[in-house]
Order: C-alpha cells, then structure tokens, then sequence
C-alpha cells in the first residue's frame, strides 16, 4: 500500500475515533489530545499496517495502548506525589540543618592534595573542577573517554583518602 493510500484510508476512517475517546478520557480536550496522539502513532507506523486489515480496529487498538499507557504513567506520578505530605514542604526552611563537615577541612589543604596528585590524575580532574565535561576533557587532552573518566575516579578515590587522614 502506497503512503497516499494509507494517508487517504486514514482520513476517510478517522472520524469515528472521536466518540471512543471521549468515552475513555470523558474530558473532550483529553480526547482530541488522545485522537491526535492515536493518529501520529498510526502514521509513524505506517509500515505495520498490512493492506485489507480493518483499518478501524487497528486505530482502536492504538487508541486504547495509548490510553492505557497514559493511565499507568499518570498513576505512578500520582503515587510519588501521594506518599509526600504537602507538610513535608511546609517550614522547611525552619528545619534545615547546617552542614558544618567542610569547615573541618582547610582549603588550602585540599588546594596542597591537588597538587600533589599524579599529573596524569591532576590536569583531568583540574579540568572536572572548573566545568568541563568528560567528552571535552577526553577531546582537550586527546586521550579516550573511558581513561579519563578513570583518571577522574582515580583522583577523587586518592583525594579522598588522603583528606580523611587530615
């Protein structure tokens, strides 16, 4: 079947969809938000459509896994919400702890382990520090991806034992 066929076959059938979705939305914006998903859906899938297949039933059933996939995926947000009180949000700020972990450490410290880290562990994680991605260190320092990814972890794991020796 040729995609004019298609596309005329989809146009002459498509009206009946308006009624099923309006039964299964019962909100006459969904609907159309849901007939028009339907239809996308059919015509980027063109291809699965086998020639002399009822062409409504095949839309229906668009419809209806469209449907019931939105339902799920609205649900689940609804339980992530559910669990969390509004309560929890409310005087938040009054129950905020400081975090006074850091005023332990100098910085100037940390400063003095950088700099004695490895220099093939050092100028990666230098670069980390002041913002740049992985893939734009790796292109930088034409090395590839996964190394300095490593070299990166590799510097936090040293960094890291090293301070809490402080």
């Amino acid at each position: 079947m040729s995609i004019q066929d298609f596309d005329y076959l989809l146009v002459q059938n498509y009206g009946f969809l308006k009624p099923i979705a309006i039964s299964l939305t019962r909100d006459t914006d969904n609907a159309n938000n849901l007939v028009q998903e339907t239809l996308y859906k059919a015509l980027s899938n063109r291809e699965k459509y086998q020639s002399g297949t009822n062409i409504r039933a095949w839309l229906s059933i668009i419809m209806r896994n469209t449907f019931i996939n939105e339902y799920r995926r609205r649900s689940i947000s609804r339980k992530i919400f559910a669990n969390t009180s509004a309560d929890s949000y409310a005087g938040i700020s009054e129950r905020l702890v400081s975090n006074y972990a850091e005023s332990g450490i100098n910085v100037k410290e940390i400063k003095k382990e950088i700099a004695r880290l490895p220099e093939i562990f050092r100028l990666p994680f230098l670069l980390y520090l002041e913002g740049y991605r992985y893939d734009e260190i790796a292109g930088k320092m034409n090395e590839p991806l996964g190394t300095i990814k490593s070299r990166i972890h590799f510097a936090r794991k040293l960094l890291k034992t090293k301070l809490t020796k402080l």
